[in-house]
């Protein structure tokens, strides 16, 4: 297991924040809100550059959260404008070889599932033949989702999965039945704690509710985010997940 944070800890760029973090974490999770037409916060050339030599120097590896406003599932022209904007990130993130590209697919259409699933899935097919394989792009489980809604279309194709612990214990469901299932197809698990929101610090959470987390994900073989955006809930969930390892 690769334990990992996001490139949003400190307030400064995703540059200032990798070197922050790099000889404290694993994996950085470089979150790109937005792909916009002057860049959004895409890094440039140099930034990329100076990220690899990093990786290099510290044994570093990246997972990539593709734009939260993507709708790869969508009709038409939206569709179309969501493959170009994940084309132009695939492009610039490519040379640091991310571990993972993680993305939300858009809205279930519980209406007609059956011409979702085939939006999805095509739309699926093309950002992988994109980003150098379908095994690289993890799809995460949001709040509000319906696992058996998403299920045919995720056993139709080899994508692998980003199980999001948090968004799980926010639905008030138990993680642990869907670690077991989701973690044989699982690159990615995303961690973190549930307050006023979520997204917040692990050490709001009982021990007793993260321990067993912890324990099921020390065989994992893959990486683990500590999905939070703050320097305060970085260092508290990281030392509530060593108090957890320790047992």
């Amino acid at each position: 297991m690769r334990l990992g944070t996001t490139s949003y800890i400190i307030p400064a760029d995703i540059l200032p924040n990798v070197e922050y973090l790099a000889d404290r974490v694993d994996d950085i999770e470089l979150v790109l809100f937005e792909v916009d037409s002057d860049g959004g916060n895409l890094p440039d050339a140099a930034t990329i550059a100076r990220l690899a030599e990093l990786a290099a120097e510290h044994d570093l590896t990246y997972t990539v959260h593709l734009p939260l406003d993507l709708r790869l599932a969508a009709d038409g022209s939206a569709a179309s404008r969501s493959l170009d904007a994940a084309r132009r990130v695939f492009e610039v993130a490519a040379p640091l070889d991310p571990y993972a590209w993680v993305l939300h697919l858009d809205g279930q259409d519980l209406d007609d599932a059956a011409a979702w699933r085939r939006r999805a899935r095509r739309s699926l097919e093309l950002a992988g033949e994109l980003c150098g394989g379908l095994e690289r792009l993890a799809v995460e489980n949001l709040e509000r989702w319906d696992p058996a809604h998403f299920a045919p279309l995720l056993d139709e194709l080899p994508v692998s999965r980003c199980v999001d612990v948090g968004h799980l214990w926010l639905e008030g469901h138990d993680p642990l039945a869907y670690l077991d299932a989701w973690l044989p197809r699982a690159r990615v698990v995303h961690v973190h704690g549930i307050g006023e929101r979520d997204h917040q610090s692990l050490a709001l959470l009982p021990p007793e509710r993260l321990r067993p987390v912890v324990e099921r994900l020390a065989a994992f073989d893959g990486v683990v985010t500590l999905e939070v955006f703050g320097q305060d809930d970085f260092e508290s969930s990281l030392a509530a997940w060593q108090t957890a390892a320790l047992g």
